[in-house]
């Protein structure tokens, strides 16, 4: 008796707290695509026609559509996206569409809390309103879907298919200007900042200081007197091994420059290492 009582007792438990887990109607859909050199996301959730009229009838033309199901559909942009003469910057936003008979209107919105529409819509909001021509095609479409297709290094298409309808949203990129600047960047070799940032680097970890040395001298050379800082950090890493002498005049440099800004602190700290460094020269 007291096993089954047992057994009811766990049943009943399994009841009470267990979770029944369906598919959903609308499964949710996550794409991620590189074109060029910017990575597009978009999450959106999938309806199906089930022998439906969409367009026009579930779908009423001239109507605000959240472009899928449930929560509103959102794109993810590492870059810009060029629409004609319409520039959408890097971020996330909500893609919202009003679908007529020959052509859609098609919104990328900044405010993307809303499931479904927006309760107040927000012209602020909008950050870039386009329309695109209606392409009936042959095979129906059973899923609504989204695509980016047609893809080159500068440009591509996103996608809206559903039943007989699809919508194609042309877009192009700046790949080739991001291209050209970081071959040009290449080219022409390290910065004066990336040739300080590995000296200081060296320095600060105690490794090849005579490498530190000559990678600092490279930065004060692309720079010029104006780099105070760099010049300070030179004398400090030619202070480190034994070289006073070149200590000093990379010191004095670093007071000219801090003297002509007006900055007394270095004035100050470097005046002060030179002192040092003169006792020391002259042991």
């Amino acid at each position: 008796m007291k096993a089954k009582f047992t057994l009811a007792s766990l049943l009943f438990s399994s009841l009470a707290f267990g979770q029944v887990v369906t598919p959903k109607a609308s499964p949710l859909c996550k794409i991620q695509q590189t074109v060029g050199l910017t990575t597009i996301e978009i999450e959106y959730h999938r309806p199906s026609k089930n022998d439906r009229v969409i367009f026009g009838d579930l779908i009423k033309f001239d109507n605000l559509w959240r472009t899928g199901a449930n929560e509103n559909t959102t794109i993810s942009l590492s870059d810009i996206l060029i629409f004609d003469k319409d520039t959408l910057q890097p971020g996330k936003y909500a893609l919202y569409t009003k679908p007529n008979k020959d052509s859609w209107t098609i919104y990328f919105y900044k405010e993307l809390g809303s499931w479904g529409t927006p309760e107040k819509w927000e012209v602020k909001n909008v950050a870039v309103e386009l329309t695109k021509s209606v392409k009936v095609i042959e095979s129906v479409v059973e899923t609504f879907t989204i695509e980016l297709n047609n893809l080159t290094n500068n440009s591509g298409e996103i996608n809206l298919k559903w039943d007989k309808t699809s919508v194609a949203i042309p877009f192009t990129l700046n790949t080739s200007d991001k291209v050209v600047e970081s071959i040009k960047k290449v080219m022409d070799g390290p910065s004066s900042r990336d040739y300080y940032s590995a000296g200081n680097y060296y320095f600060s970890e105690e490794k090849d200081l005579d490498q530190a040395i000559e990678w600092l001298k490279k930065a004060v050379e692309l720079e010029g007197e104006k780099a105070f800082w760099m010049y300070r950090k030179l004398a400090l890493v030619q202070a480190k091994t034994g070289d006073y002498k070149s200590a000093i005049l990379s010191a004095q440099t670093s007071v000219e420059g801090a003297a002509k800004v007006g900055n007394v602190n270095y004035v100050e700290m470097n005046n002060a290492s030179i002192k040092d460094w003169k006792v020391l020269l002259n042991k």
